[in-house]
């Protein structure tokens, strides 16, 4: 059996996902000339049980906390945390244009939940708002709606960045456990005495 290259998941990743940047396509970008350098480490490429969580949980974390550039936040987040800079990259695909109407109302949900607005606000208050004397301020609910669902988007980021390493890492070590006990019956078998 020829030995696979460390990087050979990232190799395949990039020839089959037409949106996944290369290393060399991110080393040339104009907003990360800087630190270019940085991206062409191989140990940013690799899939290891410690680069694959981190790069799901910073995926997740910029997909939930920017709507626009979370790629390259993304990106520029593995690079102190020696996460896997592909795998980062394309999770955050999980809030795009089709998923946002989604993402919008479960994030102003979220809000909602964790603020207790109408809990929070009371009776009083709520009647105030509610009284028609605020109309001329219409910018007033959009900012409120506005405030709780970026609030809830906070929220969704560190919530879904911590089950997502979480969940990561659990599915490393039952893959890597799958694996050695499937090379340990293949051992065994092979090893048997012939009868």
């Amino acid at each position: 059996m020829a030995k696979r290259s460390k990087t050979w998941l990232a190799e395949w990743l990039t020839g089959k996902l037409p949106a996944m940047p290369t290393r060399e396509d991110m080393a040339q970008n104009r907003w990360l000339a800087p630190i270019a350098h940085r991206f062409l480490s191989p140990e940013l490429w690799r899939f290891t049980r410690r680069s694959v969580p981190r790069g799901v949980a910073l995926g997740l974390f910029a997909g939930f906390i920017v709507p626009v550039g979370q790629i390259f936040l993304a990106a520029f987040l593995a690079l102190p945390a020696r996460a896997n800079v592909p795998l980062a990259a394309l999770v955050t695909f999980v809030t795009n244009p089709f998923t946002l109407p989604f993402w919008l109302l479960t994030a102003n949900k979220v809000g909602k939940f964790v603020l207790k607005i109408d809990a929070a606000t009371g009776g009083s208050a709520r009647a105030e708002i509610d009284s028609g004397r605020w109309q001329d301020f219409g910018w007033f609910a959009f900012l409120q709606t506005a405030g709780v669902t970026a609030f809830g988007f906070v929220v969704l980021a560190v919530v879904t960045s911590a089950l997502g390493y979480l969940l990561a890492s659990w599915f490393w070590r039952w893959r890597v456990g799958k694996r050695r006990r499937l090379l340990l019956r293949r051992r065994r078998v092979s090893a048997a005495p012939a009868e």
